[in-house]
C-alpha cells in the first residue's frame, strides 16, 4: 500500500533511533508501527513548528478529529492523507489503543502552555503522555502475553526514554526557554538558574544533578525492560534495539555529565546498528 510506504519513508528519514528497531519487525507490524510513528511525528512537528499558538491549537484539534474518523471506521482508502489511510488500516488489523495518541496531543498542549514541573510526579504525567503513550501503542501492535501488565512496563520504558531525552536536550531546551527537570531537583542541586551556559552554573552541583536523574532513568529502564520476555522474538528484538540505543546514550551522559552542555550527545550509526543486531540475537545493550 502506497500509504504505508509513505509512512515508512517518514520514519526512515526522521526517526533514526526508532527506525533501527522497527526494521526488525515482520512486514505487517513494521507497516503499523511506521503509521503510528508518522502521525506521532506530525503531532510533534505541530508543537515544535513556527506557527502562532492559535494555529497550532487548530492543527492539534484537527488531528483529534482525524483520530475520531479512524475510530468511527469512516476513512476511505482514497483519502488524500496517506498517514490517515495507513493508520486506519493498521487500526483494523491490530488492537491499537488510539486514545494514547490523544494523550500525546495532551502532552504537546502542555508544551504549548509552557507547563512547569514542580515534582517528579508532575513530570511523570508529561512523560507518560509524550513517551509512555508510544509504548502502549506499540504493545497494541506487538501483542503481549499479559497486555495489561505489558502496557505498564511499556509505559515505564517510555518514561526511561523520555528522561534520557530530557538529559540529552538539556542545554538546547534551556536556550529555548524550557527546563523539564523538576523544580525540586534543580533547587536541591543549586541549578535553578538554568543551563544556557558553556559550563555548569557557578556553585551548582551539576554532576550530582545529572547522576541523580540518570539513576532515576536507569531504574525506569530496569523496570520497563521486564516487558521483553512477554513479547514474541521479533517484537522483543525491536524493543530491545530501541531501548538499547537510548540506554547506551544514558550511559554516555552519566559518564560525562558536562557533555550535555557542549552539544547533543549521540551514538554513531555503526553503534546503533550493533545494538539493533544485539537485540535480534536476544541480548541487551
Amino acid at each position: 500500500m502506497a500509504a504505508y510506504r509513505y509512512c515508512e519513508a517518514v520514519t526512515a528519514l526522521q526517526a533514526r533511533n526508532f527506525s533501527y528497531g522497527i526494521r526488525l519487525l515482520p512486514e505487517a507490524k513494521r507497516y503499523a508501527m511506521s503509521a503510528l510513528y508518522a502521525l506521532a511525528r506530525r503531532i510533534d512537528d505541530i508543537g515544535d513548528g513556527d506557527l502562532p499558538p492559535e494555529r497550532k491549537a487548530e492543527q492539534l484539534a484537527r488531528t483529534r478529529d482525524l483520530l475520531d474518523e479512524i475510530r468511527s471506521g469512516s476513512v476511505d482508502v482514497d483519502d488524500t492523507d496517506p498517514i490517515k489511510v495507513a493508520l486506519a488500516d493498521a487500526a483494523r488489523r491490530f488492537p491499537i489503543p488510539l486514545g494514547a495518541l490523544d494523550e500525546l496531543i495532551d502532552g504537546v498542549q502542555m508544551d504549548l502552555k509552557g507547563a512547569e514541573y514542580r515534582t517528579f510526579e508532575d513530570l511523570k504525567v508529561y512523560c507518560r503522555c509524550v513517551a509512555g503513550s508510544i509504548g502502549r501503542l506499540s504493545i497494541g501492535v506487538y501483542g503481549c502475553e499479559d497486555p495489561e501488565l505489558g502496557a505498564e512496563y511499556a509505559d515505564t520504558l517510555g518514561l526511561a526514554l523520555q528522561l534520557t531525552n530530557i538529559l540529552r536536550d538539556l542545554r538546547e531546551d534551556a536556550l529555548n526557554g524550557r527546563t523539564y527537570l523538576p523544580t525540586e531537583d534543580l533547587v536541591r542541586f543549586g541549578c535553578e538558574q538554568g543551563f544556557a551556559l558553556p559550563g555548569p552554573p557557578i556553585g551548582a552541583d551539576f554532576t550530582g544533578l545529572i547522576a541523580f536523574e540518570a539513576a532515576r532513568a536507569q531504574g525506569c529502564f530496569e523496570e520497563g525492560l521486564r516487558l521483553l520476555p512477554m513479547l514474541d522474538r521479533r517484537s522483543r528484538a525491536a524493543t530491545a534495539a530501541m531501548a538499547g540505543i537510548y540506554h547506551r546514550l544514558l550511559g554516555r551522559i552519566a559518564a560525562d555529565p558536562e557533555s550535555v552542555l557542549r552539544g547533543r550527545v549521540s551514538l554513531p550509526g555503526w553503534e546503533k546498528a550493533y545494538v539493533a543486531l544485539s537485540g535480534l540475537a536476544g541480548g541487551r545493550s
